[in-house]
């Protein structure tokens, strides 16, 4: 009997040590639990602002619109194509057409230097074009489309002195300039970017 109380004894002296001991490792889990500082970064903030690009262009002249011929009489003619400053990098466009006669070799006008003439398939013959780089089109710059001499050095239609009455055709001649601009990014050529533009249909 004296056995079985001391053996009972121990296994409460067992139960109260595993108990002290569970309680105690708690304790010191919560002191240690309590004490412990999560490492934590954030980062700056980065804005990102997105603009829209942009392409302007402007067409002017100095001189007028209507002019007279007289044999031996130059007459100044000086349209101009503005590339706004903050504008795209871009293949740039003149169309000239004509209506009415120019006198062959009597009544003349040419194209300013810089400006290439489109091949008559892709582009048409009577189209001008150049590049305008990322540069220039960021400061904006000009081009005078009609070649010029040392009296008219930004535009001249040349009259011969020797332009005769029996010449004149009976339709007055008349020359229209439209200007275009097509962005040059993700635009290989100026056959594609000539392709861009919308073109009027004939009725």
């Amino acid at each position: 009997m004296k056995m079985k109380h001391v053996a009972n004894r121990r296994r409460s002296v067992s139960s109260r040590a595993f108990i002290a001991l569970l309680a105690l490792v708690l304790v010191i889990g919560c002191v240690a639990g309590g004490t412990v500082a999560w490492l934590v970064a954030t980062s700056d903030t980065v804005t990102n602002t997105f603009t829209y690009g942009k392409i302007n262009i402007d067409l002017t002249e100095t001189t007028g619109t209507s002019y007279k011929i007289i044999p031996g009489t130059n007459i100044a003619k000086d349209p101009k194509v503005t590339v706004a400053a903050d504008s795209e990098a871009c293949w740039l466009f003149v169309k000239v057409e004509e209506t009415g006669t120019f006198v062959a070799d009597k009544v003349t006008y040419a194209i300013a230097n810089g400006w290439t003439q489109g091949d008559g398939t892709e582009i048409p013959s009577n189209v001008y074009y150049r590049e305008v780089s990322a540069e220039d089109a960021k400061t904006g710059v000009n081009y005078y489309v009609l070649a010029g001499n040392a009296t008219y050095p930004n535009g001249v239609v040349t009259v011969s002195e020797t332009l005769t009455k029996e010449n004149i055709p009976t339709a007055n001649p008349t020359l229209k300039i439209t200007a275009y601009a097509v962005q040059q990014e993700n635009i290989a050529d100026a056959a594609t970017a000539w392709s861009k533009i919308p073109q009027p249909t004939n009725p």
